[in-house]
């Protein structure tokens, strides 16, 4: 905490410090810091004045609302790009790829360039931007605060929920 931040309500500036830094970071061990909910009083401690600038060290536990996804998680997304290899859909901020070999079989060769969508075989299930797609996570990485995942709706139950128009869509 810089000097120039001291003052009356040193506590309250501290903990809009701590919304400001943590708040859309994704953390490596606990997930992406969706709202920080609470911070006691007495979790907020003062450490050591660094000498070089003088800026005080806190320690602050707080309690916070994770989006945290697991492996094998099942999760409802809505599809933001589509391309040949495959789609990327969204939960919140999570950002979720699945690839053409992760869907199931009538729909591998399914890609229509023109409307850039995925189609099955018996053009029953159209998956494109805006649809809702129940989908499992397969694989996650966090990287530079953000966390991506792979995932599949290759099993019972996933694929197409939604078709955009706010109706629900045809389930695989």
């Amino acid at each position: 905490l810089e000097p120039i931040r001291f003052g009356p309500k040193l506590k309250a500036t501290l903990v809009r410090l701590l919304k400001e830094e943590v708040e859309g970071l994704a953390l490596a061990n606990y997930g992406y810091v969706v709202n920080v909910i609470a911070v006691p009083e007495d979790q907020i401690r003062f450490g050591v004045i660094e000498y070089d600038t003088g800026d005080v060290v806190c320690y602050v536990k707080y309690k916070a609302l994770l989006l945290r996804p697991f492996i094998n998680e099942v999760l409802d997304a809505t599809v933001s790009q589509c391309n040949q290899l495959g789609f990327f859909a969204y939960v919140g901020p999570l950002r979720i790829f699945v690839s053409k070999h992760s869907m199931p079989e009538d729909m591998m060769n399914g890609f229509d360039g023109e409307r850039d969508a995925w189609i099955s075989d018996d053009k029953e299930v159209l998956i494109c931007a805006g649809c809702g797609v129940r989908l499992k996570i397969k694989g996650r990485t966090v990287e530079q605060g953000n966390i991506n995942a792979i995932g599949t709706i290759k099993d019972n139950y996933l694929g197409l929920i939604d078709g955009g128009s706010g109706e629900g869509g045809e389930e695989m």
